[in-house]
């Protein structure tokens, strides 16, 4: 199984973060030894000094730097990855997507309709790529601007919606795609570091959310297990 993450700041990461990735890599490493891979064009991390993905600074310098594999942008969402992702999973012969994008694209570039259009555009080029791709997709966790922005709250329960129409719409045999279950409970002030973006036990939530879906869904792996 070669697995690609696709996601925005908050599967990038910052200079110093542990990641998501690194806590599904764990998991990965228990779940599927031997018999997987980390595929993806990019291994960098924000660098919020320079304003680019710059850095190799992980938390846990351990981290192999083959399984620091992705496609993940700081500011980055659908809009952008759709026209990337073709290319992305045919060099990479990528297996399983492992998505979580939308809170970037709502905020500041597309309407729901817009952005789910831009989902079903991301399918479509991952399967010219791979017809048996598989992906999970999450869906948008609001962050703190959904508190006091009522508009960008229902955007991003709109296109929750529509999101899980797509993947009801476009799930296949051959090419089957899942929509994960957002982390619940998951506490902008406790599992964030500004509202926005995982902290440790976030990350966690992250990445058993994706490790759940795949394991119940598909019987891949195996449950997350025990989160700090």
């Amino acid at each position: 199984m070669r697995f690609m993450f696709v996601g925005d700041s908050c599967t990038i990461g910052r200079a110093g973060d542990h990641t998501w990735r690194y806590r599904m890599w764990r998991h990965l490493e228990s779940a599927l030894p031997g018999r997987y891979e980390i595929v993806g064009p990019r291994t960098a991390l924000y660098d919020t000094a320079a304003d680019a993905p710059l850095s190799h600074d992980y938390a846990d310098p351990a981290f192999p730097a083959p399984a620091r594999r992705h496609l993940a942008g700081w500011g980055e969402g659908w809009l952008h990855m759709a026209p990337l992702i073709g290319e992305a999973v045919a060099t990479a012969e990528a297996d399983v997507l492992l998505v979580s994008l939308g809170l970037i694209d709502l905020g500041f570039y597309t309407d729901s309709d817009q952005t789910a259009a831009n989902v079903r555009a991301f399918v479509a080029a991952a399967r010219a790529a791979n017809p048996r791709v598989r992906a999970v997709l999450m869906p948008v966790i609001p962050n703190v601007r959904a508190e006091s922005d009522a508009p960008f709250a229902a955007e991003c329960a709109r296109f929750n919606e529509l999101l899980a129409k797509a993947v009801a719409d476009l799930d296949t045999a051959a090419s089957p795609l899942l929509l994960a279950t957002a982390p619940d409970p998951y506490d902008l002030r406790t599992d964030t570091y500004d509202g926005t973006h995982p902290g440790p036990t976030g990350e966690h939530k992250l990445a058993a959310a994706f490790a759940d879906a795949m394991y119940q869904a598909w019987g891949l792996g195996s449950p997350y297990g025990e989160r700090p």
